[in-house]
C-alpha cells in the first residue's frame, strides 16, 4: 500500500493501492466472489466441515413418437400411430474422491477465500495506517504554520527596531537588508506550508471515501495526540504472522499445494456411480401411478494417452508451489526488515526529540532571562526579540521531531500488523 504522505523517518506502507473505502469495497466483493466460487463447486452452504454431496435432478418431458413394428421384425401386430409419451425421473450420480483430487480442489477454494480475506484486513490495515499519518502529518503542519507565524511575527517587530535604529543612525545599512532579507524568507515559508495542509487535509477525505470540496473533517493539532503507553521493543514470531499480507501469502501457499494434489489425481482412474427412477405413461394424469423406469450405472475412467498434458499440469502445479513458496519467505522477510526499520526510527526518533526537547527547554530559560534583564533596563528590546526568534526556532524543530515520532510509532503498529495491544490483553484474560 501507498503511503499517504511522505514523511521524514516514516515506516514502510503495504504494496497494495492507497487504502479508502472504495478499496475496501473491491476487497469485500472479492471475498464473496471466492465464497460463492466455493459454495458452487461443493454445491452446499459454505459451513465448518462441509463434505462433497451427490448431484441430484429431477426431470419432466414430453415426447411424441411413432414405432414401426415391422423394423423390430414384428409382424404379428400392426403397427401403432403417433403418441404422445410423458416421463418423470430423478437421476442422481456422485463421483467418488478415491485419490482426493476433489477434496484438494476444495481445499484450494477455501484458501482462496482465506486469501481475499486477508486482502480485506491488509487494505483495513493500510487505510488505518493512511489515515493516522495524514492526520499526524495535518497536526504537524498546523504546528509548523503556527511556529512560523510567531517567528515572522518577531522577525516583523524586530526589524521595526532596526529600522528606527537605522534611521536614527546606530545601525548600518547592511544590518537592516540583513533583517529583511531573514523575514523575507520566513514569509515565503506560509504560502508552501498552507498549500501541503491543504492537500494533506484533501488526501484524507479521499481516504474516508469523501469529496475534497465537500468533506467534513475535525482538526488534527499535535497536543491532541498520545502515543500508547507501550511500544514493542522486539518483533516475536507469533506478531509476525498477525501481519495481514504474511498471513495472505500463507494462503497462496496453500492453495499452490492443494494445486498440486489436484493435478496428482487427475492421474488415476475416476469411478462415477449414477442411477435413476422414474415412471413412463401414455397420459399426464397416469404419469405418478407407479415407478416403471429405473436403472443403474457405474462409470471407470483411466486416462492412458493425453500426450504428456496430466504430467506436464502436474509439473507446472509443482513449479507454482515453489514459487508461492520463494514468494512466502520473501512477504516474511520483508515483514521483518519494516519492523527492524520502524524500531530503528523510532529509536533514533526518541534521540531527537530528546535533544530538540533539550533546545527549546534551553531557548525557553535563555527567553525568560533575557526578558527579565530587559525589564531590569540591562538589555534592548531588540536583545528580547532576537531571544524570541530563537525559541520560535527551536519550537519549530520540536514540532517536527514530534510529528516524526508520531508517524514512525503509527508506521511501527501497522508493520506488525495491528492490534497487537488486544492479542496481548486477551491472553491475558
Amino acid at each position: 500500500m501507498v503511503g499517504a504522505v511522505p514523511q521524514p523517518g516514516a515506516g514502510p506502507h503495504h504494496p497494495r493501492g492507497a487504502g479508502c473505502e472504495p478499496t475496501l469495497a473491491q476487497a469485500r466483493a472479492r471475498i464473496e466472489q471466492a465464497r460463492q466460487e466455493l459454495v458452487a463447486t461443493t454445491g452446499a452452504r459454505l459451513t465448518t466441515g462441509a463434505r462433497l454431496l451427490p448431484r441430484l435432478d429431477a426431470k419432466l418431458n414430453t415426447t411424441r413418437e411413432q414405432v414401426d413394428f415391422n423394423s423390430l421384425g414384428i409382424t404379428a401386430f400392426p403397427s401403432p400411430g403417433p403418441f404422445t409419451l410423458y416421463g418423470a425421473s430423478v437421476e442422481i450420480s456422485y463421483t467418488l474422491d478415491l485419490f482426493g483430487g476433489q477434496r484438494r480442489e476444495l481445499e484450494g477454494l477455501r484458501a482462496a477465500v482465506d486469501y481475499q480475506r486477508f486482502e480485506l484486513e491488509a487494505a483495513r490495515l493500510t487505510l488505518a495506517g493512511n489515515v493516522a499519518t495524514a492526520a499526524i502529518r495535518e497536526a504537524g503542519l498546523r504546528a509548523q504554520i503556527a511556529d512560523t507565524e510567531a517567528i515572522v511575527a518577531a522577525q516583523q517587530r524586530q526589524l521595526a527596531i532596526t529600522e528606527q535604529r537605522l534611521r536614527a543612525g546606530g545601525v548600518a545599512q547592511v544590518d537592516a537588508r540583513r533583517q529583511r532579507n531573514e523575514l523575507a524568507q520566513s514569509q515565503a515559508l506560509l504560502p508552501g506550508l498552507a498549500q501541503q495542509l491543504a492537500a494533506t487535509r484533501h488526501q484524507l477525505a479521499v481516504y474516508l471515501g469523501q469529496a475534497p470540496a465537500s468533506a467534513e473533517l475535525p482538526e488534527f493539532r499535535l497536543e491532541d495526540l498520545t502515543l500508547p503507553a507501550t511500544l514493542p521493543v522486539s518483533l516475536p514470531s507469533a506478531m509476525a504472522r498477525r501481519r495481514p499480507d504474511i498471513r495472505a501469502a500463507e494462503a497462496l501457499l496453500h492453495q499452490a499445494s492443494a494445486n498440486i494434489g489436484m493435478a496428482t489425481a487427475q492421474l488415476y482412474p475416476q469411478l462415477t456411480l449414477s442411477g435413476s427412477v422414474g415412471t413412463q405413461a401414455l397420459s399426464a394424469r397416469d404419469l405418478f401411478g407407479s415407478l416403471n423406469v429405473w436403472s443403474l450405472a457405474a462409470g471407470l475412467v483411466q486416462p492412458v494417452f493425453r500426450g504428456g498434458e496430466l504430467v506436464a499440469r502436474k509439473r507446472a502445479a509443482q513449479a507454482a508451489y515453489e514459487q508461492s513458496l520463494a514468494a512466502y519467505q520473501q512477504t516474511v522477510l520483508q515483514g521483518l526488515r519494516e519492523v527492524a526499520d520502524s524500531l530503528r526510527a523510532l529509536e533514533a526518533d526518541a534521540n531527537t526529540l530528546q535533544a530538540r526537547a533539550d533546545s527549546t527547554k534551553q531557548a525557553a530559560d535563555t527567553l525568560s532571562i533575557v526578558s527579565g534583564q530587559y525589564r531590569l533596563g540591562g538589555v534592548s528590546q531588540l536583545a528580547v526579540l532576537d531571544a524570541e526568534r530563537q525559541y520560535r526556532q527551536a519550537a519549530l524543530s520540536l514540532s517536527q521531531a514530534t510529528a516524526s515520532r508520531f508517524t514512525d510509532s503509527a508506521a511501527l503498529l501497522q508493520a506488525l500488523g495491528g492490534g497487537w495491544w488486544q492479542a496481548e490483553a486477551a491472553a491475558a484474560q
